[in-house]
């Protein structure tokens, strides 16, 4: 990527940076910001203090050190120009999506903040890691990371001391990871920004809280949710588990259905939507929907959905579908971007290189949209 960036997109570069510039109120942390986003940039394989700082020309890591540990600056308004610049770009308000999940970064020791032995969807096990839970911004012009929150154990926000030695301050009390979603999607929704669906994994799904927020503010919503979901059936005060209503689905009430093109083609699926909730809004519908594989008809995805009333079966399936954005943001970020390449152990100093990675994912996927537009276009500067 440094080869691509001198050879005709380094003004483009000047003028993204140029977004955050104001963030840095002096001009020693400013130059080590555009400093470290482009070694986060360059071609080097791992994107630490030392290699960061030999793809810039340093004799070494303590001027990238200082930017993530002592320099002044705000993580979170830098968070919320990254947010901007890419709906600035990718932004749509009808096909937009906003996409919750989380990934995992495996870590040595017990002093790294919110590290524990816990679950790593990324390890696939239960390992030594540090889990962030973070909100994508997809639509068909591109997808990046937009927000990010390190999730803390109870282990950790029930040991103030331990909390304070990571640079955790006292009034940062424990929060589950659907509650550090709905804390984005509520960031999200305050700053405006276009879109017109919110989808998730199950871990976000079954939380009652996050799916009445969105009903509450007639946001639409294809929400995973495990087999054992329990919905309110179209009978009177009637309830059920989401797999016995669909167990109960005739066969003709199944559609197949391609989600959108995979690296082997069409991803089809059978799909079928039983409607839940005999107490509905005005102008809003209540589905259960159902995703069954067609090699493995026993392998059931199940949805609960809220959309506007005559949203055909296409569209919750396409939303459905999406969330592979996310998972192609992450494995670009750690791959690219260095997302999991720090190594820092404090607090503040986890969500400015975050914040950084997401950056530079960024710039990567407006380099992307103007690759396909045949263009060569600067970011435009921000107010």
């Amino acid at each position: 990527m440094a080869t691509l960036i001198s050879d005709g997109w380094s003004d483009a570069f000047e003028d993204f940076v140029s977004r955050f510039a104001g963030r840095f109120g002096r001009v020693e942390p400013r130059r080590r910001m555009v400093s470290y986003l482009r070694g986060l940039l360059s071609e080097t394989e791992r994107k630490n203090g030392w290699t960061l700082a030999e793809a810039v020309g340093d004799d070494g890591p303590q001027g990238m050190q200082r930017l993530l540990n002592h320099y002044h600056w705000d993580a979170d308004a830098l968070r919320d120009d990254v947010r901007d610049v890419v709906v600035e770009r990718i932004g749509d308000p009808e096909r937009g999506i906003l996409i919750l999940d989380e990934t995992g970064f495996l870590k040595k020791g017990a002093r790294s903040a919110g590290v524990a032995r816990q679950y790593s969807g990324t390890a696939g096990r239960i390992e030594n890691s540090q889990i962030g839970v973070f909100l994508t911004y997809g639509s068909d012009r591109g997808r990046a990371l937009i927000d990010r929150e390190l999730y803390l154990p109870k282990d950790w926000t029930s040991d103030r001391e331990r909390c304070r030695a990571a640079g955790i301050d006292d009034d940062v009390e424990f929060a589950t990871k659907p509650d550090l979603g709905l804390r984005m999607l509520k960031r999200a929704v305050d700053s405006g920004i276009p879109f017109g669906w919110v989808t998730a994994d199950a871990v976000y799904g079954q939380a009652g809280k996050i799916r009445l927020w969105l009903e509450e503010h007639e946001i639409a919503h294809v929400l995973a949710v495990p087999k054992s979901q329990m919905v309110m059936t179209m009978e009177f005060f009637g309830q059920a588990h989401a797999h016995k209503l669909v167990s109960e689905l005739p066969e003709d009430a199944w559609t197949r259905l391609s989600c959108g093109d995979g690296a082997h083609g069409p991803r089809e699926y059978d799909w079928a939507a039983a409607a839940i909730r005999p107490w509905r809004q005005v102008g809003w519908d209540h589905w259960l929907l159902t995703r069954r594989s067609l090699a493995d008809p026993t392998e059931i995805a199940y949805y609960i959905c809220f959309c506007p009333t005559g949203t055909p079966l296409e569209e919750l399936a396409r939303i459905a579908g999406s969330r592979w954005m996310v998972e192609e943001c992450f494995q670009a970020s750690k791959n690219e971007t260095g997302l999991d390449h720090y190594q820092v152990r404090g607090y503040t100093a986890w969500y400015r290189h975050i914040t950084l990675s997401m950056a530079a994912l960024a710039f990567l996927a407006i380099l992307r949209v103007e690759a396909k537009k045949g263009i060569r276009k600067p970011v435009a500067n921000g107010p």
